[in-house]
């Protein structure tokens, strides 16, 4: 398996290629065994190497497994149990993201120890989130998952990690739903 994805030449910076063709070989074995998560997908990192793989290209492939490990998943549940339950499940899980998203703004998540997500940008994609989970419109899974946010310091800047936890787990109940 190599070559999988287009290179992004020798003056810039991609995925380092064999990082991501051992990843995804593996991957397949294990999705194909019906041991992928994806959690595992959502976590695959790569270094950034001159002449590496396109970001772009990669991190589409990791979307479109993701949602493939999730649609096994659902298909796997709802042939066992029902669609019913799995939808129940899916709204518990979203329940686990209410507390933050009815925080005030600027107030919901940690503030950031030195350089951080910007508040604003953060907390306008929190809102799309409250839009979604009270009328069904506003934001789909793929939309978090692309979220860029501009750096900001200190008070004016919400703690990265808090944040990317948070919006992992917002892809999850979004997919989930989807």
């Amino acid at each position: 398996m190599k070559d999988l994805f287009p290179q992004c030449g020798r003056l810039r910076r991609g995925y380092h290629p064999g990082q991501v063709d051992s990843f995804f070989e593996e991957a397949r074995s294990r999705y194909e065994r019906g041991e992928l998560t994806e959690e595992e997908v959502r976590s695959a990192a790569f270094d950034l190497v001159i002449d590496g793989y396109q970001t772009g290209a990669v991190d589409s492939a990791l979307d479109r497994l993701e949602a493939a490990v999730v649609r096994r998943a659902r298909a796997e549940f709802v042939s066992e149990q029902s669609e019913d339950k799995w939808m129940a499940e899916a709204v518990e899980r979203a329940t686990t993201l209410y507390p933050r998203l009815q925080r005030p703004s600027g107030e919901r998540f940690r503030d950031a120890k030195g350089q951080g997500y910007a508040k604003p940008a953060v907390d306008t994609l929190c809102d799309q989130l409250v839009t979604y989970f009270e009328t069904g419109a506003g934001v789909t899974a793929q939309e978090v998952r692309i979220a860029t946010f501009p750096l900001a310091r200190g008070a004016k800047a919400y703690d990265e990690g808090v944040v990317d936890a948070f919006l992992d787990r917002a892809v999850e109940v979004l997919l989930a739903v989807e």
